[in-house]
């Protein structure tokens, strides 16, 4: 026996005694369930530098790998010893690599993804902790990981799953890795798999043959390493060509024993049934189409976006006939919450087979509720989306986007109030919903003014705490959308006034400075009375000589507009 302290497991956050048998391996953490590994378990060994000191990773048959932490360098020699007497094992010494450089080469090994700069590991992914991957571009591939439940779950909690548990490892650390993306270019050559009628897809083919490029390799290979999509066991029902509104897009869904998977064209996910927090099926006010909503818990995360729910949309007359990929004797098991055939419409199908796979109720609009048009949605807005508000039996419920979930327990107070105009304001209203323990708000603008009765009603039967800030005398508020009108009008008026200059006084006003018959006093510049105040017989020789005749300048109307001017 060759017993180690202060020794972590898998990356766990407290250090165990680890303990080296003739018949296995065993690590134990104060008083709870020790783990265990037996040595016929044993296919691989390696020694290495770690974050705590040197670590060994043991590689089992069942592709399971077991990190040891915490090593001194001097226990190289003992170790490797007892390995090599006792296991039949040789513990082999890895370098990492140190250049620090981003670029290398991807291998895939049993257990793990290595990847490899100068023929050295840099890094290495064991597939457990892989919980999705997809095409992120044409030469691009991203990798997501599996999140704990919590921090408390590493992987060492006993015969919970040990070392092999999915997703437990990063529970151990403060900040985790979620997500990695490797750029792959260029493209490999393909054998032709369905003889005459292969078809590689979106492979290019040419006199050589067919070709992939690389990134789809990549990607074809891991998710078959990873246990992602359909090595996860037999279908059991699949929907093709799924309108989702969140997120966007089109997808084909798998329904699994554990978990549904939703295939894309650029996206793939698998989902556990198990994350699965909120099931709701929402008919759309247009009387065409239902909504089936559900909320994720972790949240599905494409790129940096998360989405804590999937809103799915069916067509109410779309009739579907399925047999579901069961024997009966796995039928029996779910205690008549599935059947072996379906007939009904898509969303009643789709639902039910959500409702016995993952166990969770279905939950619908609350009956208390109708609106003006006697519909289970009302018509709303958060921000600038437009959406529908549902008012289910315990909670609020938005959808499309953003989907927006409200639980009765959480909300403070509701307010009505209106915002804009009074015009604008006549006819619709906001219901903002103030949260306890100061978590925010949420706002719901632009509700026809028809469905502030029921809206009302709904809330006193619900017991919510709400505040009118809304005008009821609708005399003060006809003042205030005529006033408005008033003052439209006025400047309405004045801006034509500015832009039509002096075309008003040519067409309505009377040019008092014009007479056809002077009566002044003072002659007319060419007026052949005229005599000029000053100046002599000669200056007035000399102007009669340059200036046209006077009696044609008489009726010239330009000149009427010059005398109008001064």
């Amino acid at each position: 026996m060759e017993t180690f302290d202060e020794i972590y497991l898998d990356l766990s956050k407290q250090p165990g005694k680890c303990r080296f048998v003739e018949t296995g391996l065993g690590w134990k953490l104060g008083n709870g369930d020790p783990f265990t590994l037996d040595a016929a378990e044993f296919t691989q060994a390696q020694w290495s530098r770690a974050s705590r000191g040197y670590e060994i990773k043991v590689y089992s048959r069942n592709n399971a790998v077991v990190q040891l932490d915490g090593f001194q360098q001097e226990d190289f020699e003992r170790i490797s010893k007892l390995f090599k007497n006792w296991y039949r094992i040789n513990l082999e010494h890895k370098e990492h690599a140190l250049r620090g450089w981003n670029w290398g080469k991807a291998d895939f090994g049993k257990a793990e993804l290595h990847f490899n700069v100068q023929s050295r590991p840099a890094f290495s992914i064991p597939y457990s902790e892989v919980s999705n991957t997809n095409l992120a571009g044409k030469n691009e591939v991203a990798v997501d990981f599996s999140n704990p439940a919590n921090g408390d779950e590493t992987g060492t909690n006993g015969h919970l799953g040990g070392a092999r548990a999915k997703g437990r490892k990063t529970g151990a650390a403060r900040d985790q890795l979620v997500e990695m993306r490797f750029y792959i270019p260029g493209s490999t050559a393909i054998k032709e798999e369905n003889g005459e009628n292969g078809d590689a897809g979106s492979d290019a083919e040419n006199a050589d043959g067919l070709y992939a490029s690389n990134a789809q390799v990549f990607y074809d290979t891991l998710i078959e390493k990873a246990e992602i999509g359909e090595v996860a066991g037999d279908t059991y029902a699949t929907f093709l060509d799924v309108l989702h509104l969140t997120p966007r897009g089109r997808f084909d869904i798998d329904m699994y024993e554990k978990s549904f998977r939703l295939r894309g064209k650029t996206y793939d996910y698998k989902i556990q049934y198990e994350s699965i927090k909120k099931f709701m099926l929402l008919p759309k006010p247009d009387e065409i189409h239902i909504l089936i909503t559900i909320g994720l818990d972790p949240p599905l995360r494409q790129g940096q976006t998360r989405y804590p729910f999937l809103v799915m949309q069916f067509k109410r007359d779309e009739e579907v006939t399925l047999d579901l990929n069961m024997k009966d004797e796995v039928l029996e098991k779910y205690g008549g919450k599935l059947q072996s055939h379906y007939e009904s419409p898509i969303s009643t199908v789709v639902a039910q087979i959500f409702r016995g796979l993952a166990g969770k109720k279905i939950v619908t609009p609350s009956k208390d509720f109708l609106s003006h048009h006697q519909q289970s949605g009302v018509k709303c807005s958060i921000k600038a989306n437009e959406g529908l508000l549902f008012c289910l039996d315990k909670s609020f419920m938005f959808v499309p986007k953003p989907a927006t979930y409200i639980s009765f327990d959480n909300i403070q107070i509701v307010t009505l109030s209106r915002i804009g105009g009074a015009i604008s304001a006549s006819r619709t209203f906001d219901v903002t919903v103030t949260l306890k323990n100061g978590q925010g708000e949420h706002q719901f603008s632009n509700i026809n003014r028809e469905e502030q009765k029921p809206l009302e009603d709904f809330f006193e039967a619900k017991g919510l705490k709400t505040k009118n800030e809304m005008a009821d005398d609708s005399s003060a508020l006809l003042a205030a959308a005529l006033k408005e009108d008033a003052d439209l009008a006025s400047s309405e008026e004045e801006h034509v006034v500015m832009t039509r200059g002096s075309a008003d006084e040519d067409d309505e006003s009377v040019d008092e400075d014009f007479h056809t018959e002077s009566e002044s006093d003072v002659a007319e510049e060419y007026d052949s009375d005229h005599v000029s105040s000053g100046g002599s017989d000669e200056e007035m020789a000399d102007a009669d000589e340059e200036k046209p005749p006077k009696e044609e300048k008489i009726v010239e109307r330009p000149k009427k507009k010059q005398k109008t001017g001064k």
